[in-house]
């Protein structure tokens, strides 16, 4: 059986910045005078759906709005993908409408244009584990009772300024909790996908401290995309331009630079990614208040890693909507969304989550397909292509010397090494087939990635842990 394979990622927000967090308006700047904004001219940075939101409502107060983007694309992190077909959109951002209750702005957004849905159902899933081994009714029910009081009875005995993580504090109050197998898938699947980072990273006091719409999920079967290019329509839009630079110093005019010409204005709103400031990619004139500043560098983002296999025909059971695999390592492809649910194509959708989430997204396409099909392998009799699993390199500490790597190679490769969260340690060594020895003295104790590279354009890859 041949496959067809497309991937994608969705860097999730834990919490955003939209335009009122870094909006350099005038305090005379409101909406009770409709007068005050007819013929002002008003630039809007970021063409995501915060900013063309603002600026559509702008536009309607009479203002000339002008909008500046730096991709070659609207929407920012919404952005639907028709590769499959018209009736299986890949949502390379937003996939879902999470609480499509009657007062969501969003659902009713996507009523107006006239959307179509599919409702998922949480409840309807397989889980297995990495053997392939199905849970049955009991167990899984289980599960979730123990995942549920544990989060319950962690929010019932922490004081306010608690700082511990989740994880810690789980360990610290309900230990057994962790040693019952199935409960960190749970907390995995369901509460890193659900908070975008980790359980060691999210915090235990605030972890579920947000304020959700009622009601089940909701797939827009039209592609999310609808509703970003229906509050796009007939705005001025700027593509390819990347803002520098935003001067509020010259009086009453605002001067925006960008890498192509500048752009004067009376008001100006920044909508673009929190990532985009923390990196300071635009340069404040004056700098921005210090509650401001602190508040952008201490806010953080997590991610979920996305890939979307299409099959010739399905081996699995179609009228299931989510399979679950409680994997060895935590958040490795953990859940997998069956298209046949809501699609005549063989997809399926698998995350990401946690630190993993960040393992996968630094690794090339190759091997995202080979890391994620051999999880559906164990699961199912899907025959997989050996030559797609096959190893070329391998590892191992030197045993007359614990600060150093020997490394097996089936042939000559360049080694790289970096860390999770991206940053280079070790580039382009090169290296010859056989037995090679690298020192890594100069590696601190922690996680990283240690891929190799070699002709034809293929790559593996493998997690390295340092212990010193």
């Amino acid at each position: 059986m041949k496959f067809n394979s497309f991937y994608s990622r969705r860097d999730l927000l834990k919490f955003a910045l939209y335009a009122t967090a870094s909006s350099l308006f005038s305090s005379k700047l409101n909406a009770k005078n409709d007068n005050i904004l007819k013929d002002k001219k008003i630039v809007v940075v970021g063409a995501g759906i915060s900013g063309l939101s603002a600026a559509k409502k702008l536009t309607q107060y009479g203002a000339k709005v002008k909008v500046l983007e730096a991709n070659n694309y609207i929407g920012g992190r919404i952005k639907t993908d028709w590769s499959f077909g018209n009736d299986a959109p890949f949502e390379v951002g937003a996939g879902w409408i999470h609480g499509p209750s009657s007062n969501n702005p969003t659902k009713k957004l996507a009523d107006k244009l006239g959307c179509k849905y599919f409702v998922t159902n949480d409840d309807n899933v397989t889980t297995f584990d990495e053997d392939g081994s199905e849970w049955d009714d009991e167990r899984w029910e289980e599960v979730l009772n123990i995942w549920e009081k544990t989060l319950l009875n962690v929010d019932k005995k922490l004081e306010f300024n608690d700082k511990r993580n989740l994880r810690k504090a789980i360990e610290d109050i309900n230990p057994k909790a962790l040693k019952y197998p199935g409960v960190l898938w749970a907390l995995s699947a369901y509460t890193e996908f659900d908070k975008g980072t980790s359980i060691e990273k999210v915090s235990a006091v605030y972890h579920d401290d947000d304020k959700a719409f009622p009601g089940a999920d909701v797939i827009i079967k039209n592609g999310y995309s609808t509703l970003i290019n229906n509050i796009a329509k007939n705005l001025d839009i700027v593509l390819n331009t990347k803002v520098t630079s935003i001067n509020t110093n010259l009086g009453k005019v605002i001067e925006i630079q960008t890498d192509k010409e500048a752009y004067n204005c009376d008001f100006v709103i920044c909508s673009v990614p929190l990532g985009v400031l923390k990196a300071k990619r635009i340069k404040f004139i004056p700098e921005l208040p210090s509650k401001f500043k602190e508040s952008i560098m201490k806010i953080g983002f997590g991610s979920v890693t996305k890939i979307a296999h299409r099959f010739d025909e399905p081996f699995w059971d179609t009228k299931i909507q989510y399979f679950g695999v409680n994997t060895k390592e935590k958040g490795r492809w953990n859940y997998w969304l069956n298209y046949r649910t809501f699609s005549k194509q063989n997809i399926l959708l698998g995350l990401s989550v946690g630190d993993y989430a960040l393992i996968a997204d630094n690794l090339s396409e190759r091997e995202k397909k080979t890391d994620s099909l051999s999880v559906l392998r164990n699961v199912s009799e899907y025959p997989v292509e050996e030559s797609a699993l096959e190893t070329k390199f391998s590892f191992y500490p030197n045993p007359n010397n614990g600060s150093n790597l020997t490394i097996e190679l089936k042939e000559a490769a360049t080694i790289s090494i970096i860390t999770l969260s991206g940053e280079v340690v070790i580039n382009d060594l090169k290296l010859q087939a056989g037995s090679s020895s690298v020192t890594l003295e100069s590696l601190k104790e922690g996680l990283y990635i240690i891929s190799a590279s070699f002709d034809k354009n293929t790559f593996e890859s493998r997690k390295l842990l340092i212990k010193h």
